[in-house]
């Protein structure tokens, strides 16, 4: 089938929510605005139920069909923006200096409420739509927060799928893939302590510099080293920072800070054991000591096989463009603990030719938000 006649008659009303949306840019648990209108709009639909406030900002509605069943499937949105300064020239452009859209959220969101309002319209599906606007996926736990506060208990959800569109394919074109979609996305600290002292006589210091560059060094062996060649996994340090700012001081304290992104939740334990150890011994060999603080974020995002094929038959119904062997990506996304507790599949949605996620230049593409609000439609209809 095309896309739906009815949602293509809204998408200028669409439209106008995701511009309002991308001009009123909110960080993440602090999207108030943007949960209001979420909120009010949902209601203006007739939703059976909506509920602010769930996992802090968060909005949670229910739509319930007009025929009988008593399946319930979950559809997700994020809702937060990011804290970059908006280079990307357009006249709806952010409000809020410094806070932009650049992931494209605020499409996101426009497309799920195209999406209520034609099913709070037409009701032509069995059971029970939960409709999921969720706050702080940028690193956050938006996601947790709302599984804490009892997401999929309180609603009864049985199945959840969500949707993030992506540059580099044509607008339109939808790619789901079986198993894992994204990777795991963990941070660590590494803080190297040693003795500070005059640059012009380090044989009196220990020189957590040196020690910290060794570290970098060391630490990427665990990809070539440790892990099966088979499997996927990235170590990035992103940043060194010391105590001192000047040019002729070995400074007492150094700290690292980097992300390890992989497909195979396995991995995490042994790689939390290998990052210590060589941290540890290689900061030992120059006369230092190392701490290494390891915070679990968000496991990979693995889609269920039955899932992704439901996900993907419906995007072929939509678009008639649909890729299942895409490759998995290294970015990591928080919908990972949703599907962790309940079988469902996460999809990407083409944007075209566009700057990348989390670019300043970034634009969401508005030609694909009937094409976005009618897969969750349709899905909704044959589930």
């Amino acid at each position: 089938m095309p896309i739906k006649n009815r949602i293509a008659d809204m998408a200028p009303d669409i439209q106008g929510w995701r511009r309002d949306l991308h001009e009123h840019p909110e960080l993440r648990f602090e999207e108030h605005r943007t949960s209001a209108f979420v909120a009010d709009r949902l209601r203006e639909f007739g939703c059976d139920e909506v509920v602010s406030g769930v996992g802090q900002t968060g909005v949670v509605a229910v739509i319930r069909g007009n025929q009988p069943g008593e399946r319930v499937i979950g559809f997700r949105a994020d809702m937060d923006a990011l804290p970059i300064h908006e280079a990307s020239g357009v006249d709806y452009a952010s409000r809020t200096p410094g806070v932009m859209h650049a992931c494209g959220h605020d499409g996101h969101t426009a497309m799920l409420l195209g999406a209520a309002r034609y099913l709070a319209e037409t009701r032509n599906f069995s059971g029970s739509v939960v409709l999921i606007f969720q706050p702080a996926e940028e690193g956050s736990g938006g996601a947790r927060a709302m599984l804490e506060d009892g997401l999929f208990e309180r609603w009864g959800i049985q199945e959840v799928y969500g949707m993030h569109n992506w540059p580099g394919l044509p607008p339109g074109q939808f790619a789901v893939r079986d198993g894992a979609q994204m990777a795991a996305s963990d941070f660590f600290e590494i803080i190297v302590r040693g003795r500070g002292g005059h640059a012009a006589r380090p044989h009196l210091a220990v020189d957590t510099t040196l020690a910290a560059s060794a570290i970098v060094m060391a630490v990427q062996s665990i990809a070539s080293r440790n892990i099966d060649p088979l499997k996927t996994m990235v170590l990035s340090i992103g940043g060194l920072r010391s105590d001192t700012d000047t040019y002729n001081v070995i400074p007492d304290t150094v700290t690292l800070k980097g992300t390890a992104r992989y497909l195979d939740p396995e991995v995490q334990t042994m790689l939390i054991d290998r990052l210590t150890a060589i941290a540890e011994t290689t900061a030992a060999a120059y006369g230092a000591v190392a701490e290494v603080n390891y915070s679990k974020r968000v496991g990979p995002t693995i889609n269920d096989p039955v899932a992704a094929a439901r996900a993907a038959a419906v995007a072929k119904s939509v678009s008639g463009d649909v890729i299942r062997d895409m490759d998995p990506v290294m970015p990591g996304e928080d919908f990972s603990d949703m599907l962790a507790q309940r079988p469902g599949a996460y999809l990407f949605i083409g944007n075209g030719d566009s700057a990348d996620l989390h670019h300043p230049a970034y634009v969401f593409n508005d030609e694909i938000i009937a094409v976005g609000a009618s897969w969750y439609a349709e899905m909704a209809e044959q589930r």
